[in-house]
């Protein structure tokens, strides 16, 4: 893959993990566990992919 395409995807990646990660602090605040692990579980597929992507 070449370098311009593996950087856009890189970030639309970090995007998305930003907003996860947005989602996993109000979760917090709401007290709310159970999409805490599933925002969780979403966010460790991004960053793995976003891993693969470097």
């Amino acid at each position: 893959m070449n370098a311009p395409i593996r950087q856009s995807q890189a970030d639309i990646l970090n995007r998305l993990y930003d907003m996860k990660q947005k989602q996993i602090a109000q979760a917090l605040q709401q007290g709310n566990s159970l999409r805490c692990q599933v925002l969780t579980a979403e966010a460790e597929a991004i960053f793995n992919a976003l891993q693969s992507v470097r």
